[in-house]
C-alpha cells in the first residue's frame, strides 16, 4: 500500500509539487517559530546548515573519509541539537500555558504588597514577591506550600522573616490571594548579568523570562527593591514609583 502511494504521488506531477511546498513551509516555520525565541537555538542551526552543507560537497566530491565520519556525526548531531534546544522549548511552554481570562489584584492588595516590600526593604529582609498575570505559575506552585490567603502586610513580612520555615523561595500572588510560599524558580542563563548578582534576582528575572509575570525583589545586602518583568530587571527604591509598576503591569479592579 505505501509502495502505491509513493508510486501515486511520484506519477501526479502537481501533488508531488504541492507536497514538496508543504514540507519546505513547515520546516521553515518551524525555523522562524524557534529562532524568534531563542538567539541560541539561532547559532544552532546556522551550525548545522554549515555542517550540512560541508558534508554535500564531500559527498558530491567522493571522499571516504569525511562521508564515513558525517554519517556518525548525523546520528550524534541531532542528539546534541535536542539538548541544547530543550531548554528553549520548555521555556516556550511556560509562555503558552495562558489561564482564560484575566486575573486582577484590588487597590488595597497594591498597597498592602507596597507596605510589606518596603517595610522589609528598611529592615534589609530579603524576600521574592511574583504577581501572576496572564501565564499560569502552576507548575510552581504546585511543589511549593500552599496558603491560599488574603493578601496581607503581616502574613508578607511573618513569611519572609529569617530563620522561619517558609523564608527561602518566592511568594507567588494570584490575584488577591497568595497562592503559596516557599517557590523555586529556574536562575536566568544570561551571560550579560553581573557576576556579583544573587540567586534571588537571577530567580526573579528568570521567572520573568518565561513568563509574563511580575516580580518584586528586596536584596538582603542593601535593601534595595528591584522589580523584574518582560526579561528585564529594574531597581527601585521609591514607595510610589512601585506602585505605579504595578498599576502598569497588574490589572486592577
Amino acid at each position: 500500500m505505501w509502495e502505491n502511494i509513493v508510486n501515486y504521488i511520484n506519477e501526479t506531477m502537481w501533488l508531488k509539487i504541492m507536497l514538496d511546498a508543504y514540507f519546505v513551509f513547515i520546516v521553515v516555520s518551524l525555523i522562524v517559530f524557534i529562532i524568534a525565541y531563542s538567539r541560541r537555538a539561532f547559532y544552532l542551526i546556522f551550525m548545522l546548515l554549515l555542517l550540512f552543507g560541508i558534508g554535500f560537497l564531500a559527498n558530491s566530491f567522493g571522499l571516504p573519509i569525511s562521508q564515513n565520519f558525517y554519517k556518525y556525526f548525523v546520528f550524534i548531531g541531532g542528539i546534541f541539537a535536542v539538548c541544547v534546544i530543550a531548554p528553549d522549548f520548555r521555556n516556550i511552554s511556560y509562555k503558552q500555558d495562558s489561564k482564560d481570562g484575566f486575573v486582577v489584584s484590588s487597590e488595597n492588595t497594591k498597597n498592602q504588597i507596597v507596605d510589606a516590600v518596603m517595610y522589609l526593604a528598611s529592615k534589609k529582609i530579603g524576600a521574592l514577591i511574583t504577581m501572576e498575570r496572564h501565564n499560569s505559575l502552576d507548575q510552581f506552585a504546585e511543589k511549593a506550600i500552599q496558603l491560599n490567603s488574603d493578601v496581607s502586610k503581616e502574613l508578607l513580612i511573618n513569611i519572609f522573616t529569617p530563620n522561619t520555615p517558609l523564608h527561602d523561595g518566592a511568594v507567588i500572588i494570584r490575584g488577591n490571594k497568595i497562592r503559596c510560599a516557599g517557590a523555586y524558580y529556574v536562575l536566568t542563563q544570561h551571560d550579560e548579568i553581573d557576576k556579583t548578582t544573587g540567586s534571588r534576582h537571577r530567580a526573579g528575572l528568570g521567572i520573568s523570562e518565561v513568563t509574563d509575570s511580575f516580580t518584586i525583589i528586596v536584596s538582603e545586602e542593601t535593601g534595595n527593591v528591584s522589580v523584574a518583568t518582560e526579561g528585564f530587571i529594574i531597581k527601585i527604591n521609591d514607595r510610589d514609583k512601585l506602585g505605579t509598576y504595578i498599576d502598569m503591569f497588574i490589572d486592577k479592579k
